[in-house]
């Protein structure tokens, strides 16, 4: 007889077998011990977890010459075929290469048929996610309403890519990653039974490996029996899995956290030496950081690292000895250089400057020590030596008076109840600003002149003609003295602008007060006078 190997040779055979997935087995036995058990099944979960074995145990359950049955003899012709995959009761189709809608046709044809040897025909369809719409639209019918002789079981790793029609018609049994400890013991079972010495160190790390996976561990195990034979050391399986042991990475982090980059290059020169890769070995460095942070995080940790007693020990010893915040930038740190790692054409260089990196980055003060120092300093600031620490006196300001630093005739602004002073001519000091902001609007207001103010309204008077007032009444240019003022003033309020009437000035010497016969009948001089503010002078005779 041909070897089997151990995913395929202790593949369970009864729901009892199926390691952790408990909630599901449970849910199926009492439903067939209570006949409530659904047309539909859609069994979702990662690789190698237990989802197809667990629909050819359902199969076998509803098909024994016993039942149907939570608990299938395994004896009888249908236990037997079912197990051995040859079954005409039980059709297992791929829907990765049976994805089209002509192969669903085909399936709504033959299941109006009745079984041939079993009580129940059952279709196992795996990824189903790969069917099409056209297909799934097809099926919809039939799922909804098969006959009462056909079950359908539906296995993905993928379930979000399945429409809500098909999850609406089945019942969703989800799948869970094994634990680590339970994958362990499962090998521990199998490498007893078969004569194979390894340690549970060795058996930690197939698990760890595994990723969840119990297929993926069973075969794992059947390499490293190839490689080692029957008796497999730590260090073989270092060789095939490429893993890292425990005290190398520790040994590692206690450079990084003495900020040794010398003798973290030199560490990695002897991994480059052994063969190691070293994105895989920085991945396991950045995970043994991740498991010092959650120590120190989490008072029991060792259900979420999943590391054997003495490891988990270890890792306390080496946590208890720095602090949150330098491991969390050492973690963001390496994280990035693994990232860089990806995509750069020499890891090893990328890598040996991400650790000098790593060693080089100095740890920060906390903020709330930095926000105690800023609020004692601005205590001291504005308390100015005096007065009680952290009370600083308030600022009041006094108001100004427009009128005698503007010289004009109208009424020196009186600022209302409920507004708050200011020191000084607040509209010189918007036109300061304005300067800065915007050099030309600042021009065209360069001898305005504050009128009145009140709480929410300031009037500026404006010397000039109608197109200075048009420059300065622009949505833009309005909005931006606004927001100025609202800075000078500590207050929004609203800018009106007016013009200053013109003064009169007496005629000079020696000219007429009367307008030349030149200006009353040329209009361009007429204009050109008016836009610039301007006067015809009569010529004295002299030359």
């Amino acid at each position: 007889m041909s070897y089997q190997v151990f995913a395929r040779k202790w593949r369970p055979q009864v729901f009892e077998d199926v390691v952790g997935q408990g909630h599901i087995t449970r849910t199926l036995q009492n439903a067939i011990s209570t006949n409530r058990l659904a047309h539909a099944f859609l069994f979702s979960g990662p690789r190698g977890v237990g989802k197809t074995t667990t629909a050819r145990i359902l199969a076998k359950a509803l098909n024994c010459k016993e039942g149907p049955t939570p608990t299938p003899c395994g004896k009888c012709d249908p236990c037997i075929e079912t197990a051995a995959g040859t079954s005409v009761d039980v059709i297992e189709i791929d829907g990765a290469s049976n994805r089209g809608i002509e192969h669903i046709r085909e399936l709504r044809e033959t299941v109006k048929y009745a079984p041939v040897g079993g009580k129940n025909k059952v279709y196992v369809i795996d990824e189903v996610h790969m069917l099409t719409n056209e297909a799934f639209n097809a099926l919809l019918k039939t799922l909804e309403e098969p006959p009462p002789h056909v079950i359908f079981i539906f296995a993905t790793t993928e379930p979000q890519k399945i429409p809500a029609t098909i999850h609406s018609r089945c019942q969703r049994y989800g799948f869970k990653r094994i634990a680590l400890t339970e994958i362990a013991s499962k090998l521990r079972e199998i490498t007893d039974k078969e004569g194979i010495k390894v340690s549970d160190q060795g058996l930690n790390l197939i698990a760890r490996a595994a990723e969840g996976s119990m297929r993926d561990s069973q075969s794992l195990l059947d390499q490293a029996v190839s490689y080692g034979g029957m008796e497999i050391r730590n260090e073989d399986l270092q060789a095939i899995l490429g893993a890292v042991a425990q005290e190398t990475l520790k040994t590692f982090a206690d450079g990084l956290l003495a900020r040794d980059a010398s003798g973290l290059l030199r560490q990695i020169d002897a991994l480059l030496e052994q063969g190691q890769d070293m994105r895989q070995f920085l991945a396991g460095v950045v995970e043994h950081i991740r498991n010092l942070i959650i120590t120190r995080t989490v008072k029991d940790a060792g259900p979420i690292i999943e590391l054997p007693a003495a490891d988990l020990e270890t890792i306390k010893q080496q946590a208890s000895g720095t602090d949150t915040e330098r491991l969390v930038m050492l973690f963001d740190s390496l994280s990035r250089t693994l990232e860089e790692m990806r995509w750069s054409p020499h890891q090893r260089f990328t890598l040996e400057v991400g650790l000098v990196k790593a060693c080089s980055v100095a740890t920060l003060k906390p903020l709330g020590e930095v926000l105690e120092r800023m609020r004692s300093l601005e205590a001291q600031l504005g308390s100015g030596g005096q007065g009680q620490a952290g009370k600083p006196e308030a600022v009041r300001e006094r108001p100004g008076s427009y009128a005698s630093s503007a010289r004009t005739t109208a009424p020196a602004p009186q600022p209302s109840a409920g507004s708050a002073p200011v020191h000084g001519d607040p509209w010189g000091r918007i036109l300061g600003l304005l300067k800065q902001k915007k050099a030309s609007l600042a021009s065209v207001l360069g001898h305005s002149k504050a009128l009145n103010s009140t709480a929410d309204t300031l009037v500026v008077g404006i010397k000039g003609t109608s197109f200075q007032l048009e420059q300065a009444e622009q949505k833009e240019s309005r909005d931006l003295v606004e927001q100025l003022a609202a800075e000078v003033l500590g207050r929004r309020i609203q800018i009106k602008y007016q013009l200053l009437a013109e003064e009169k000035k007496s005629p000079p010497k020696g000219t007429s007060s009367k307008k030349s016969a030149a200006e009353e009948q040329d209009p361009f001089l007429k204009d050109t006078l008016s836009i610039f503010n301007g006067q015809v002078i009569e010529p004295d005779g002299t030359e």
